[in-house]
């Protein structure tokens, strides 16, 4: 067999996307919480209240995320807008539901995220809401059930407002102690329920989405630079913190990473990918890695960028890196200096890429890419030395439910097939050390990206729309029942 025994199959969530229940169980709000829907063709926004005058507005997430929000105005939750964070897809009341069907496919893991805001409402208070512990204990408690290891985010593009609205978000250093603080009491809560654990989700969005990814309201390069080494700092001390709570725990990287194709055999294409990849790379180098590459710090100091730094943090960073390096992927990308010239693709992570003539794609423009997985895995797996982890790899399709309620995703299994059978790949013919696969989105949430519902990823459809109407009602799809020959078989079987 390709895959080691005890290989941990599984599915990905997050609870921005999926757990709903906004302002249940003592919870404050967070970013996610003021951004509005979207589509394909619309950006999502995030809403605002000028603190001055009471007026209140929105703003598309881009603009918020390269030119950040204008002074005088306080991210806020406002009346007259949809966010479809606040139900999602409701796990927050269906868990014991969700995990039975996990169970059912034989789920060996499940990735989740925690609700910061869920247990420190504001980020600040002195101690945890005992309604939001509750609630995670009752979630794990009902994966020890079916047999399945929790493996859990715990900034999962989200931060709490308070901290935002009070301290710009990660761009503060104040945000480092309270993550720690937060991070330790959960693990320490959870010792026994919950071994693997993530810091901050696809930490390398803070270059294009840092509201998102670290609640910034300041777009300057600076700003990003300032928080991301925040996080990789807050990140090391999560680390030191697990391995006092117990030797047991460990503490992974997440990163968003996807191969970088040259288009041509020029070699100034094939430069340009190599300075691509390494946009992605160096937030590894500093995490896992434990040291900013020389290219990184030239780049900073061209740049003009002088981080604010602690005496002891560079130590820290090259002291407590991450215990193993989990990703999302998705597909290749692919990139020219003839870029205006030819098609741009749309996909995740496309921007500025140019579309790949020998790949497939879908309406929103995602490609099934067939090799993306074992180029990626030898890539990391050659670069770092450290168990790896693809803890993010689907496609999001327009499902349609015929009379009879079946719903027939041929185009989804097709997809996890040959991305499954690259990922075998790369265990078996090169012997790459790879933890698990959850495939993302295992049960239907809101995309990330366009806030959509109809995007849809899982395994489990939900009877929910674009506009939040529905009843929530879960059915398996075609690849449900395909998963769980996988899972089976332990890869064997993908027909």
């Amino acid at each position: 067999m390709a895959f080691p025994e005890g290989f941990l199959w599984g599915g990905a969530t997050a609870a921005n996307q999926y757990e709903g229940g906004w302002e249940e169980g003592g919870k404050g709000p967070n970013t996610s919480d003021a951004m509005t829907s979207g589509s394909h063709t619309v950006s999502r926004q995030i809403t605002w209240r000028n603190t001055a005058t009471g007026e209140t507005g929105a703003l598309p997430v881009y603009a918020v995320c390269e030119e950040g929000l204008p002074e005088g105005l306080e991210v806020a939750v406002v009346d007259g807008y949809y966010y479809p964070s606040h139900t999602a897809t409701d796990f927050y009341h269906h868990y014991a539901e969700d995990i039975a069907l996990m169970g059912e496919m034989g789920f060996k893991c499940f990735r989740l995220s925690m609700n910061w805001a869920r247990i420190f409402p504001t980020g600040e208070e002195a101690e945890p809401n005992t309604e939001g512990l509750a609630f995670y204990d009752a979630v794990f408690d009902e994966c020890a059930k079916y047999g399945i290891e929790p493996l859990v985010t715990l900034s999962h593009y989200e931060t709490p407002l308070a901290l935002v609205n009070k301290y710009g978000g990660w761009k503060s250093r104040e945000l480092i102690d309270l993550f720690v603080r937060y991070a330790t009491c959960v693990m320490k809560h959870y010792q026994g329920k919950v071994k693997y654990w993530l810091t901050f989700n696809e930490i390398n969005m803070m270059s294009m989405g840092s509201f998102m990814a670290g609640g910034l309201t300041d777009g300057s390069p600076h700003a990003k630079a300032q928080a991301a080494h925040n996080q990789f700092v807050a990140s090391a001390l999560t680390v030191r913190s697990a391995h006092q709570i117990s030797p047991k725990i460990m503490v992974g990287q997440m990163l968003a990473y996807n191969p970088i194709y040259s288009y041509s055999a020029d070699p100034a294409d094939h430069l340009l990918a190599m300075e691509r990849e390494r946009d992605a790379l160096w937030y590894a180098d500093v995490q896992v890695g434990g040291h900013y590459p020389a290219y990184r710090l030239r780049e900073m100091e061209r740049a003009g960028i002088k981080l604010e730094m602690g005496e002891n943090d560079l130590e820290l960073l090259a002291t407590y890196p991450a215990d193993f390096l989990s990703f999302s992927c998705y597909g290749g990308s692919t990139v020219s200096l003839r870029q205006k010239e030819l098609e741009v693709a749309s996909g995740n992570l496309a921007f500025g890429m140019v579309k790949n003539p020998y790949l497939e794609t879908n309406a929103w423009g995602w490609a099934t890419d067939p090799y993306c997985l074992r180029i990626a895995l030898n890539e990391l797996y050659d670069r770092y030395h450290k168990p790896l982890w693809i803890v993010e790899n689907g496609i999001g399709w327009s499902d349609e439910v015929k009379a009879d309620g079946s719903i027939h995703d041929g185009y989804r299994i097709d997809y996890l097939r040959k991305n499954i059978q690259s990922m075998e790949d790369a265990v078996e013919l090169d012997g790459v050390d790879l933890m698990g696969y959850t495939m993302w989105g295992c049960i239907d949430l809101v995309s990330a990206g366009t806030g959509e519902m109809r995007k849809r990823y899982g395994f489990v459809y939900v009877d929910r729309d674009d506009e939040g109407k529905g009843t929530h009602a879960r059915s398996r799809k075609d690849s449900f029942y395909w998963y769980k020959k996988v899972i089976e078989s332990n890869g064997e079987d993908l027909d």
